[in-house]
């Protein structure tokens, strides 16, 4: 396995993510040409070109690593190695799409290390958000250019707020949320979701709907370095490089 200097993957990371996230503000500024996959979700231009820029920074700083990134559909049939990157150029295509001002969409880079998420960048550019993390670091925040540690929070004493999605809320979330006796909820969009649980912001979010590993892996580690964790439902721990790269259910703590 690679020896990687996590504070120099880290810096550049981040240029690549901020990069990635400045290709996508000038498509979102402008009139927005959408085309569909195969399996019917959207994917823009802006998707493709935050793709090539984090696309040519890895290969640069660690060419050797693999690489599966949710634009690349030739990646997606390679068999996952001790160490690779997850991608996802921009998440939460659909709250890019609706302009809505809330601005839920990430530009997502995640390294597995034995199964693991280990180093992660989740960038909100219509947001100045960008949370960046890994196991020999810490997690952080940086906004408006300040940066600052990251943690999960006590759990309140009103109770629990919980983090769900906006896109692709479905009825198991909603019993699960009763179940627990959440009576808090924060609808928000992308893996935003990990970042609000990872910086005290909520305190869990369930997910039951698909997802793919490259959604997951970049806040996935961020949490995991705030303090928090990500387990299947029944508690079992959550790991990457599964067939297909598809993911199960999954609820992702903080203190809950």
């Amino acid at each position: 396995m690679e020896t990687i200097d996590y504070s120099y993957l880290l810096r550049e990371l981040k240029v690549a993510a901020r990069d990635a996230g400045n290709e996508i503000m000038k498509i979102y500024a402008n009139s927005i040409k959408v085309d569909f996959k195969q399996d019917g979700s959207p994917v823009t231009l802006a998707d493709k070109a935050a793709e090539l820029v984090i696309l040519k920074k890895l290969k640069e700083i660690v060419p050797e690593i693999l690489i599966i990134s949710e634009e690349d559909s030739s990646s997606h049939s390679s068999k996952a190695t001790d160490q690779f990157f997850l991608i996802d150029p921009l998440d939460g295509t659909k709250e890019f799409l609706k302009k809505d001002g809330l601005g839920s969409f990430t530009v997502n880079i995640g390294l597995i290390e034995d199964g693991i998420p280990t180093v992660g960048v989740v960038y909100a550019p219509a947001l100045n958000r960008m949370f960046f993390a890994s196991l020999s670091t810490g997690a952080f925040e940086e906004s408006n250019g300040l940066i600052k540690p990251i943690a999960i929070r006590t759990l309140p004493h009103s109770g629990a707020v919980a983090v769900a999605s906006v896109s692709h809320r479905d009825e198991l979330t909603t019993t699960w949320l009763k179940n627990h006796k959440i009576k808090n909820t924060t609808s928000i969009g992308s893996s935003l979701k990990f970042c609000l649980v990872a910086c005290g912001e909520a305190d869990v979010y369930p997910r039951f709907g698909p997802t793919m590993e490259w959604d997951t892996a970049a806040g996935d580690a961020v949490l995991r370095c705030a303090g928090g964790s990500v387990t299947h439902p029944n508690n079992e721990p959550f790991s990457y490089g599964k067939s297909s790269y598809k993911n199960g259910p999954f609820i992702a703590h903080g203190s809950f």
